[in-house]
């Protein structure tokens, strides 16, 4: 009788502290926000990824009555910020500005990553894509995808393209262009985006797959040509450029993404009302405005949305880097 009691006051106990904790939990998220934000960037100031943080950290800040601190911890593709958010306290202060590179393909590249973007964070809400477009250099014999794709074919590895590194979005726009075309392109990584347009320029390399906002000022300034866009669907802000996938490459669609992404843990309702509110902020006229003139198209989704989009696009990429060879290092 004594052991049985002993068991019931124990099973009394721990249904009284999941109580508490649900208690607790509740509270937690019927008082948030109650203090300020903060919304981590993995990547240096300056950038599409940075730019877009700051639009929706100042929508946001207006929205919840607290403010949404920027806070960069640039480092090894993301790396180092991200790790960072996913040891946070998981109680909505702490949030990040995920992309394809640090919450789908690292892994492909990396084999010390200390964080898993499915497990260790929760998806709250995409913000929007962005495509890239593929340039070469004004004076480049190269004028069509047929042209390029024929030299690589008499030639393979003739021809290069430059990328921002590992798991960047020029990267896996040129495994995607190799694995749809049988080709053979060889890579040459630049610390940044931008090297790699000098060097285009300059001559020293054949191709770059540049984000639509970084090319643009050199498309208008006729230093580069364009061949074509990434994206399914010809963009707006280059009119007259047909997607890749219009010009013998079917299935070819490359859009790196930009999303709002919380540490695994965090309550359910504070997720829902931080989508919540991020949708508002992004389908806003003025704020859909400076997304676009930064080459991002606006694309707010709910958490499971968001989530299956992640899952899908861990997928592809997965099933591009192994056809291309390529393991984590």
């Amino acid at each position: 009788m004594k052991t049985l009691g002993r068991r019931a006051v124990c099973i009394v106990l721990a249904m009284a502290g999941m109580s508490l904790a649900t208690v607790a939990t509740g509270v937690r998220a019927d008082t948030w926000p109650s203090k300020p934000i903060k919304l981590v960037v993995p990547f240096s100031p300056g950038g599409v990824t940075d730019a877009t943080a700051r639009i929706v950290a100042e929508g946001l800040s207006k929205r919840l009555g607290q403010p949404v601190v920027i806070d960069n911890k640039p480092g090894v593709s993301g790396i180092l910020g991200t790790q960072l958010a996913a040891r946070a306290e998981p109680d909505g202060y702490t949030i990040i500005e995920g992309t394809i590179t640090t919450h789908a393909v690292n892994p492909f590249f990396y084999k010390k990553l200390n964080y898993d973007p499915l497990k260790d964070f929760i998806a709250v809400n995409l913000v929007g894509t962005v495509s890239n477009v593929l340039v070469v250099a004004n004076e480049s014999p190269y004028k069509s995808v047929e042209q390029i794709v024929a030299a690589l074919k008499a030639k393979p590895g003739s021809l290069t393209f430059g990328t921002a590194g590992p798991g960047s979005s020029q990267q896996l726009s040129g495994q995607l262009f190799q694995s749809i075309t049988g080709t053979q392109l060889q890579q040459i990584s630049y610390k940044g985006g931008a090297a790699a347009i000098t060097d285009l320029i300059g001559g020293q390399i054949d191709l770059v797959f540049e984000t639509v906002a970084a090319a643009k000022p050199m498309l208008d300034g006729k230093r580069v040509r364009a061949i074509g866009v990434s994206s399914k669907h010809p963009l707006p802000g280059l009119p007259g450029i047909q997607p890749l996938a219009d010009q013998g490459l079917k299935g070819f669609e490359m859009q790196s993404w930009q999303g709002i992404f919380v540490p695994a843990g965090t309550p359910k309702p504070i997720v829902e009302r931080l989508s919540a509110e991020i949708s508002a902020v992004v389908n806003t006229p003025a704020v859909l405005q400076r997304l676009r003139a930064l080459g991002v198209e606006p694309d707010a989704m709910t958490p499971s949305t968001f989530s299956a989009f992640q899952k899908a696009e861990i997928a592809k990429w997965g099933k591009v880097t192994r056809e291309a060879g390529v393991h984590p290092e």
